[in-house]
């Protein structure tokens, strides 16, 4: 599966898949699928036969003995072939139960599999047909009950082994460890080769669930931009409306011109919302700054702002942050206080980057509205902080963001 199918556009662009992305990550999967299923099938069929052709044709085995071993072989074969079929389902599909039917049927073609060669000298790979169903039916439990069947079938093919060579003359030690060996070792086969397949199928859904993440967090990214221009756009257009308002009979010339800069601010959030829907608008701390302080100024609010260090210095990352939270400081001072004064404070320190607002007026608890507490996720998965406090009128918020080594020293 290629590591790069998720496509990284730009910021503002979207996250989208590659067309056929997806679909060439199922038909991969289908077929290390298919490779996987009939691997296993037809190595433990070839086992079988391998194994069978040894025996079932000895002079000494009666004639029924070998149309019965026969007749087991094929039902055995069929069983394996729908039994590992359903335990490896469509990429994306859970595991189906067992058909309890073909599982009855394959552990009855197992026992007398592994029953008819007990019974002959020599014959010391009776245990892999049950070797082969135990391991088979153990995939389809939970870990914990497919260890103590695996187990349970080890102890119990030593014990027969060792019982059959102990009777025979033929040596207990081998005839015990042999068969026990052996059935740990094909379930060990089969259950690794599983196992491959189902951390393929997991990794392929976590892609798939990280696909949708990632456009669900562009979604967000997008609506929490476009909340802050329209947001930012509308209290302001609010805000001189009510002024022109105000104006209109006592200096209409006033009011003229402050319904022109509406107008100018209604083409302004226009253009901003277009930009925006098509992916080139890009918030930065320099622009927002020289806007706060025209837009406070406008609304009679005494504003100085700072400036010890340029923004343009900075990486376009914290432009980016704390330019958004010089735009959301600036709007909820419009729409939640009666601000007089406001200081807009802005430095490069201690290897971070540091915004500081505070306004007096402040009527409402700080932390309020939903617009803070996102910015805050946003600058904490920078690595950055987001505090506010309200003491009294005053209303305090500071952003500050890790920089790397030299971005700021200029």
């Amino acid at each position: 599966m290629e590591s790069d199918d998720i496509c990284h556009a730009p910021h503002g662009a979207g996250v989208r898949l590659p067309l056929g992305g997806a679909a060439a990550r199922e038909t991969n999967l289908d077929r290390f699928r298919h490779h996987t299923r009939w691997t296993l099938t037809s190595m433990f069929v070839l086992f079988l036969a391998l194994f069978a052709k040894d025996w079932i044709a000895l002079p000494e085995l009666a004639v029924w003995a070998r149309a019965v071993a026969a007749a087991a072989l094929i039902v055995m074969t069929v069983a394996l072939v729908v039994l590992i079929g359903r335990r490896m389902p469509s990429a994306g599909t859970a595991a189906g139960r067992p058909p309890m039917a073909w599982l009855a049927a394959g552990g009855a073609a197992a026992a007398v599999l592994g029953v008819i060669p007990l019974t002959l000298p020599g014959q010391r790979l009776w245990p892999l047909a049950p070797a082969i169903m135990v391991s088979v039916t153990a995939t389809f439990l939970p870990p914990e009950r497919r260890r103590v069947l695996i187990a349970a079938a080890i102890v119990a093919a030593a014990l027969i082994g060792g019982t059959a060579g102990a009777a025979t003359g033929d040596g207990w030690r081998l005839a015990t460890a042999f068969p026990a060996g052996l059935v740990a070792f094909t379930a060990w086969t089969m259950l690794g080769m599983l196992w491959a397949w189902d951390v393929a199928d997991r990794l392929n859904r976590a892609r798939a669930m990280a696909a949708e993440l990632a456009v669900k967090d562009e979604r967000l990214r997008f609506a929490a931009d476009l909340h802050d221009i329209q947001g930012h756009h509308l209290q302001v257009i609010a805000l001189k409306s009510e002024l022109a308002a105000r104006l209109a009979d006592a200096d209409p010339a006033r009011a003229a011109a402050q319904m022109t800069e509406v107008q100018r601010l209604a083409v302004d959030a226009l253009r901003d919302t277009r930009a925006v829907v098509q992916g080139y608008r890009r918030t930065t701390l320099d622009a927002e700054l020289a806007n706060a302080a025209k837009v406070l100024s406008a609304a009679g609010i005494d504003a100085r702002v700072e400036q010890e260090t340029s923004p343009d210095v900075l990486p376009d990352t914290a432009r980016h942050l704390l330019g958004l939270v010089t735009r959301e400081a600036t709007t909820n001072m419009l729409r939640h206080s009666r601000a007089q004064h406001a200081t807009i404070g802005y430095r490069v320190a201690d290897g971070s980057a540091r915004i500081r607002i505070r306004n007096d007026g402040a009527t409402e608890p700080a932390g309020s509205g939903t617009g803070l507490r996102g910015l805050a996720e946003r600058l904490e998965q920078a690595g950055g902080t987001l505090t506010w406090r309200h003491d009294g009128g005053w209303f305090e918020l500071t952003g500050s963001l890790p920089l790397p080594a030299g971005a700021g020293a200029r």
